[in-house]
């Protein structure tokens, strides 16, 4: 997944404009110029800066990322479910990115694509012939009256969105022995979106293994309206929480906790009414956005914020010599990590194309991934496209609850991030979907 940033105050700078849309070539003495800016040190910068540090070479690559640390945040889901550890999911980020590359410490502050140019926030204009950004999303704890005070200092309010409160989250779940254990699915974009009831999957089965599960009621207040977006699994996952007698209330909306009284306040979305839950425990997810800097240059975003890109192409609808990848574009796919895997391999051939002077051919179909871990040893692996069609990559029916997909998501899936997504080697399981089906099928499900 990527890099993210905790919002408690509003972002500066903002978009400056310029009457130009040309690819300017001239350089200023005192300003920093690049064949590639990548803006975002995830797994979308990291894998890109990789892929083209091969065909650029030395000193033609910038990455902009202020984080002296790299996190794998889909294993975060486990350390908050007490099977692995947090520091497993940290590297550093000078050891992720590639030697090749010029590392940019520091933010982007301003976009200015008309000039081909960016500003960091230790005063530097940097010049690029091409842009990919890949920011990631911002979580913004802060819209939640309430929410920051409580994951300070209340043990039993926990989120496994940011890695200050991931650790509190498997103490939380050992600590609650009666009462209402509610976990939360709030009303904006998100990444990772079968998150937030992974987590709960794997504190119910761990209620029932202390032996307080008649005491403790375990509630899912999500703001959509279904339990999942494909309609496949979501009727495998009914079926679970009916098994295990999990309580879901739909179009409920957190907006505010009250960590003093033990109270979580949500709006009925359909009725506008509010509804107080006590709680024993809180597993809250907070709101998200693309971060203020890129909401803030109107000639990049969408509405809501995401930068636009051509869902097939990912260049921007703007600028040609523009892409993005992963949580921060407004491609209309579940933002994770398995999505920026085939999102990169797209913009690599795109790109490349376009630097070649060349028609950009490659399309991407919407393909992501969502691991739904519903206990220790069994998961359900989701993958979809645009339309949310199941496109599964084994020959077999991934809705069932399978040993062999755990193993994939614990095992399996974090060597080949660190070791192939990372370096820029894995562009997503397309190859390999057909090759087990002996290429007589992609993988499409009809639901």
């Amino acid at each position: 997944m990527q890099s993210v940033r905790i919002l408690v105050h509003h972002g500066r700078g903002a978009c400056i404009s310029y009457s130009s849309r040309t690819f300017s070539t001239s350089r200023r003495a005192d300003q920093k110029s690049y064949k590639l800016v990548v803006v975002g040190g995830g797994a979308g910068g990291c894998s890109t800066a990789s892929r083209f540090c091969r065909r650029l070479g030395k000193g033609q690559v910038a990455v902009i990322e202020p984080s002296e640390v790299h996190y794998y945040q889909p294993l975060w889901t486990l350390v908050g479910g007490g099977v692995r550890k947090f520091e497993e999911t940290v590297r550093s980020t000078k050891d992720v990115l590639p030697k090749e590359c010029d590392w940019i410490k520091a933010k982007v502050l301003n976009f200015d694509p008309d000039d081909n140019t960016v500003t960091t926030s230790d005063g530097q204009k940097i010049k690029y012939d091409y842009m990919v950004v890949s920011m990631g999303m911002q979580l913004n704890f802060n819209l939640i009256p309430g929410a920051l005070e409580a994951l300070k200092n209340d043990p039993q309010v926990v989120s496994n969105y940011a890695p200050w409160t991931v650790p509190k989250t498997y103490p939380a779940i050992k600590n609650t022995t009666s009462g209402n254990a509610i976990f939360t699915f709030p009303n904006t974009p998100i990444k990772c979106a079968g998150a937030p009831q992974k987590i709960m999957y794997l504190a119910e089965e761990q209620f029932r293994q202390t032996g307080v599960r008649d005491k403790v009621n375990v509630v899912y207040n999500t703001a959509l309206g279904v339990i999942f977006g494909v309609k496949k699994y979501a009727a495998r996952l009914m079926k679970i929480v009916d098994k295990r007698n999990i309580k879901v209330n739909y179009k409920r909306n957190l907006i505010e906790v009250k960590s003093d009284k033990k109270e979580a306040v949500f709006e009925n979305l359909d009725t506008g009414e509010k509804e107080t839950f006590t709680y024993s425990m809180l597993h809250l997810t907070p709101p998200m956005s693309a971060p203020d800097e890129l909401r803030q240059c109107k000639k990049l975003v969408n509405e809501a914020g995401f930068l636009e890109v051509n869902n097939e192409t990912l260049q921007s609808t703007r600028y040609p010599n523009i892409f993005s990848i992963g949580d921060c574009n407004s491609a209309p796919t579940s933002k994770t990590a398995a999505a920026v895997a085939t999102q990169g391999g797209v913009v690599q051939k795109n790109l490349c194309a376009l630097m070649d002077g060349k028609p950009m051919l490659k399309k991407y179909d919407g393909y992501t991934s969502c691991p739904l871990i519903t206990s220790r040893g069994r998961c359900i692996l989701a993958e979809f496209d645009y339309n949310g069609n199941p496109l599964e990559t084994f020959p077999i029916d991934q809705g069932k609850e399978r040993w062999t997909m755990y193993h994939l998501k614990n095992d399996v899936l974090p060597f080949m991030y660190w070791n192939a997504l990372l370096t820029g080697h894995w562009n997503g399981p397309g190859f390999y979907r057909k090759a087990m089906r002996l290429g007589l099928s992609d993988g499409s499900v009809k639901q």
